[in-house]
């Protein structure tokens, strides 16, 4: 079983709605058919506007969406990348290795339904400062903790690129997806899991941050807040 992500950029005629509509109305049921065995779709639309404070563009124009698909091999995609191209002004297409610290146990909603809240996508490079090896022990080993422990996320996966799948596909080596309660797009103590204790939430910032700088560089990362879709759950 392989994990592909698919990040896509929506056609400027196209509203954020219509883009929206047509991935869950059109190009996700082609993906189901071409042989995902599981299947979410992220996408800025009008539920995240609260939101477009927290964004973050190295990549311009920013991403519109991103698709996940989870198939029996990555070298029969060709059906897929099809469905997604003929909806999009342009995608970039990746293979990943995913981690799961935070699986979401506490929003699970039925197939084609929004989970509720934020889904937060962040696009990483790796800082050339660091080494492959160290970059990696940095933010999946140590980092990690400190992101579950001050922030209020419900979900959280770490994706590691393996290799890119699409032609000029931008040069990212990480993906990150967090999910956060809807109040976390508006309340930084809701983000930061301090609710009512503001010396708390100002610890809980400064650890974040702390321990970010040693593995990003906020000018080469985006940071995209998004609604999700889970299309296709596991059986």
């Amino acid at each position: 079983m392989e994990k592909m992500l698919y990040l896509v950029w929506k056609p400027e005629t196209d509203s954020e709605k219509v883009f929206r509509d047509r991935l869950l109305g059109q190009v996700a049921p082609r993906i189901i058919d071409a042989g995902a065995h599981h299947l979410r779709v992220g996408v800025v639309d009008e539920d995240v506007t609260a939101a477009t404070h927290l964004r973050i563009e190295a990549t311009k124009p920013p991403v519109s969406g991103m698709v996940s698909v989870w198939v029996d091999t990555s070298v029969r995609r060709q059906p897929i990348e099809k469905a997604i191209q003929a909806s999009v002004s342009r995608m970039a297409g990746y293979l990943v290795t995913e981690s799961e610290p935070i699986v979401n146990t506490r929003h699970v909603v039925p197939d084609g339904q929004r989970t509720p809240g934020m889904y937060q996508v962040v696009l990483l490079r790796k800082p050339p400062r660091l080494n492959y090896e160290h970059w990696l022990e940095i933010w999946l080993g140590s980092h990690t903790q400190v992101a579950i422990d001050t922030q209020s996320t419900f979900g959280y996966r770490q994706n590691v690129i393996v290799r890119p799948l699409t032609y000029a596909a931008p040069p990212y080596d990480a993906i990150i997806e967090e999910l956060f309660p809807a109040e976390a797009m508006t309340d930084t103590m809701v983000f930061y899991n301090a609710v009512g204790d503001e010396a708390k939430r100002k610890r809980h910032e400064k650890a974040m941050i702390d321990s970010v700088v040693r593995f990003i560089d906020f000018d080469k990362m985006d940071r995209i807040p998004m609604s999700e879709y889970t299309i296709k759950s596991w059986r």
